[in-house]
C-alpha cells in the first residue's frame, strides 16, 4: 500500500472470535506491517486481557493502535436484538458505537452475525432508499473472483431487495475487484424465462427494469457459478450462505484429497515435488483467507463480518479490506442509484 494513501481507521471487536483475542491481535499485527503509517486501529474489549497481548505482539508503542475497554462479550448463541439491548458494554456494541460517533470509519467483528447485523442496522442505519443491508463475499475461481450477495443476512427478501443488492454488489465489485462494468446475474434453477420460484421470477422482471443502472445479464444457474459468466451473483441469504459454506468446504476437501492421493506412492510423491509450485499457486488463490471478511453493505458506514473461526491470516485480510473499503466508500453515489432504481421499479414490487 502506498505510504501516501488516504488515512483510514477501523474499530475491531477483539473479543468476538472462536479462537480468542490472541488470534485477533496477531491478525491485526500482521495487517499493520503492510498498512500505511497513517492508518489507525481501535481494539475494543477487556483491556486486562488485551494489554498483555498487545505487548506480546510489539504493538504497545505503535501509535496507530489504541484501546477501548468493554466489559462484556456477546456469545454466538445469543438472540440478536436481546443481546444488543442487554449488553450495552459489549465489545461489539462499543465497536458499532465508535463508528457511529466518528472514532473509526470501519468496523470488523468475528462475532454473532445476527447481533452484528441487528446492532449495525439499528445504530448505523441503512442508506436512504434501502430497507435492509446485505452480506457480500468475494469467491475465487480459476481465473477471476466474483461477488456473492446476499451471503446470509436476509432469508426472506422481496424483489426490490434483489435490485438493491444488485446495486450494492456492483458498487463493491467496482471498489474491491476494480471492475468498471461488473456483470450481474440472478441465481436460479435455469436460464429460461419463468424458471424458479415466483420470487425469482418477479425479481428477474424488476432487475430487467434497472438494466442500465447496473449491467444485468439475466438468470444464471449452478453450472455458471464458477464460469466467466458474471461478476456479481444475486441470491437470497438462505441460498447464499449455503453456497458460501459449500464452496469453502469443497476447497478444503479438494486440498486434503490431493494431499492424500499424492502421498500414496514414491512416484506420486516425486510428481508432487515437480508440481509443487503450481499447487502452491492454486492453494493461495483458492484460500478463503485471501478475502477474510464479508461486508454488510447498505449501511451508512463500512461494517465487515469475518468467520467466527477466522485465524490470524483471515483477520489480517479482513482488516486490510475494511480499511480499503472505508477509503473508497462513497455513499452518495449509491444513494443516487438507489433512488433512480426505486423510481423504475415502483410499479413492479409484487409480493
Amino acid at each position: 500500500m502506498a505510504k501516501d494513501a488516504i488515512p483510514a481507521s477501523i474499530a475491531v471487536d477483539a473479543m468476538g472470535g472462536d479462537k480468542g483475542p490472541s488470534e485477533i491481535i496477531a491478525g491485526v499485527s500482521l495487517a499493520l506491517k503492510e498498512l500505511s503509517r497513517t492508518d489507525k486501529v481501535l481494539l475494543i474489549g477487556d483491556t486486562t486481557l488485551l494489554e498483555p497481548l498487545i505487548e506480546e505482539e510489539g504493538l504497545a508503542r505503535d501509535n496507530r493502535v489504541s484501546l477501548l475497554h468493554a466489559s462484556q462479550t456477546i456469545s454466538m448463541d445469543e438472540k440478536p436484538i436481546q443481546s444488543i439491548r442487554r449488553k450495552k458494554d459489549s465489545s461489539m456494541v462499543r465497536a458499532i458505537e465508535s463508528v457511529r460517533e466518528g472514532r473509526a470509519k470501519a468496523l470488523l467483528s468475528c462475532g454473532n452475525t445476527g447481533s452484528l447485523m441487528a446492532g449495525s442496522t439499528l445504530k448505523l442505519r441503512p442508506l436512504e432508499g434501502l430497507e435492509r443491508p446485505a452480506l457480500a463475499t468475494v469467491i475465487p475461481t480459476a481465473k477471476r473472483y466474483f461477488i456473492l450477495i446476499d451471503a446470509g443476512a436476509n432469508t426472506g427478501p422481496s424483489p426490490s431487495h434483489f435490485v438493491h443488492n444488485a446495486i450494492l454488489g456492483a458498487h463493491y465489485a467496482k471498489t474491491i475487484l476494480k471492475l468498471s462494468q461488473p456483470r450481474v446475474g440472478l441465481l436460479s434453477i435455469g436460464t429460461e424465462e419463468g424458471k424458479g420460484t415466483d420470487l425469482i421470477h418477479h425479481a428477474h422482471q424488476s432487475l430487467k427494469k434497472v438494466d442500465g443502472l447496473i449491467n444485468y445479464t439475466g438468470l444464471i444457474e449452478g453450472f455458471h457459478v464458477f464460469s466467466d459468466q458474471v461478476d456479481v451473483i444475486l441470491c437470497d441469504g438462505f441460498v447464499g450462505n449455503i453456497v458460501l459454506k459449500v464452496c469453502e468446504s469443497l476447497v478444503v476437501n479438494i486440498i486434503e484429497y490431493l494431499k492424500d492421493e499424492l502421498s500414496k506412492s514414491p512416484l506420486r510423491k516425486a510428481g508432487a515435488l515437480l508440481t509443487r509450485g503450481a499447487f502452491k499457486t492454486i492453494r493461495s488463490r483458492l484460500n478463503p483467507e485471501r478475502y477474510g471478511g464479508a461486508p454488510l453493505l447498505g449501511l451508512s458506514a463500512t461494517v465487515f463480518k469475518a468467520h467466527g473461526s477466522s485465524n490470524r491470516y483471515a483477520i489480517r485480510s479482513a482488516v486490510q479490506m475494511g480499511l480499503e473499503a472505508a477509503r473508497c466508500y462513497r455513499s452518495e453515489d449509491i444513494i443516487t442509484v438507489i433512488k433512480e432504481a426505486n423510481r423504475l421499479i415502483k410499479d413492479h414490487t409484487v409480493p
